[in-house]
């Protein structure tokens, strides 16, 4: 369980990074991402020399070797804001970002407020960069994320937190619209009120623009947080993937007090997305975990569900899950192999996730060669490998 990782995590802070390339080797569908391959690793010197290395057309490897704060860096606005959720203790308010509350929330309450305004203008990423966190120091601060069309990116072993917390809208950690071979991995994308601050909105989003050729890996999504949209003190808003005709696998990620959108895939008309969810660890998701919508195709294999509320929702995407040995042997057909059972634990049932057709969209070599664990050995797999300060 999550409850007892902050020791767990103390412990592998001591960790030290002593290498500074990409620790490992990317796989699933991001296998063969190289980043900034080759280049002479650096640590920015300053915020704007982050930024610059960041978005520049240089292959690079990038060191961080200390948490980059620009949560002040572009200062402060005030605009409108509406309440949609009523709920109590500390519900989530909405920045009115493109007139959203007038159109989706005409009856919430609106008021001021006044928020930094870097978390609204992320940090763009260009193509062939490595990212990389020392040890479990290295981390950016009150600014996301952004890939728009670049590949070939690498980010591994770095903190994102403390993005207008309060405010949907507030910014996301990580945004990607369009791009491929991007390898996302041992990050911390958290919420946590202990160790870490919070994210106002996605934690990871795609846009429209196609995400090919990319694997989140061995990434922590902690939810525990003060401001929730359901006021349960868990994040709701975890992993968005809508873009059109995204390739996405998803592995080896813990996700600890969520509430939803853990994935939630497709919800646009015309656009599709085939994402393979395998060997995460779910833990004490007080609401859904796996959210299939329209256009969506997502195998789920080798997972572990333990306090998971709804494990996926009956949506109007596909979804493969299986739970037993008939439906994991279903899978030789098309894969060339059997799917691994999931596993639930004090866990709501699984409603949807015996649509065939679904593996229809896994026929690659890529899904067909897939090294997937037991569901048994996932806990404790995920606890010792997940997070920043982990790899060496």
């Amino acid at each position: 369980m999550f409850a007892s990782a902050p020791n767990f995590l103390v412990c592998v802070a001591f960790s030290l990074f002593r290498t500074s390339s990409a620790v490992g080797t990317p796989f699933g569908l991001a296998a063969g991402t190289t980043g900034g391959g080759s280049a002479t690793p650096a640590v920015p010197s300053s915020l704007a020399q982050l930024t610059t290395w960041l978005s520049d057309s240089t292959a690079r490897v990038i060191l961080l070797d200390k948490i980059y704060d620009f949560t002040s860096n572009d200062g402060t606005t005030t605009g409108t804001i509406c309440k949609p959720w009523t709920c109590s203790p500390n519900p989530q308010f909405a920045i009115d970002a493109n007139s959203w509350c007038e159109k989706e929330q005409p009856n919430a309450a609106k008021s001021k407020a006044t928020y930094p305004v870097a978390g609204t203008k992320p940090l763009v990423v260009g193509s062939n960069k490595t990212l990389l966190g020392k040890g479990s120091s290295g981390g950016i601060k009150g600014k996301g994320l952004k890939i728009t069309g670049a590949h070939n990116i690498i980010i591994q072993n770095i903190k994102i937190t403390d993005i207008n917390a309060q405010y949907v809208w507030g910014g996301d950690a990580l945004q990607i619209d369009g791009g491929s071979n991007i390898w996302v991995d041992s990050n911390y994308v958290a919420t946590s009120a202990i160790m870490f601050q919070h994210i106002g909105r996605q934690m990871v989003v795609t846009g429209y623009g196609a995400v090919t050729k990319t694997t989140f890996s061995n990434n922590v999504f902690n939810g525990d947080s003060t401001y929730s949209a359901t006021c349960n003190g868990c994040h709701y808003w975890v992993a968005l993937f809508t873009g059109a005709g995204d390739q996405i696998t998803f592995a080896l990620n813990y996700l600890y007090k969520t509430s939803g959108r853990g994935p939630h895939v497709g919800g646009s008309s015309g656009k599709f997305q085939n994402v393979h969810v395998y060997n995460n660890y779910f833990v004490s998701v007080a609401g859904h975990a796996v959210d299939p919508e329209v256009g969506s195709k997502i195998l789920l294999e080798g997972n572990y569900f333990n306090a998971v509320t709804t494990p996926a929702l009956s949506g109007a995407g596909q979804t493969y899950i299986p739970t037993t040995a008939a439906q994991t042997a279903a899978c030789s057909a098309l894969l060339g192999r059997a799917c691994v059972a999931n596993v639930l634990l004090s866990s709501g049932s699984l409603q949807a996730g015996t649509d065939a057709g679904t593996l229809n969209g896994f026929t690659a070599a890529t899904f067909k060669s897939a090294s997937i664990k037991a569901a048994a050995a996932v806990p404790s797999y995920v606890q010792a490998h997940a997070g920043v300060g982990i790899v060496n």
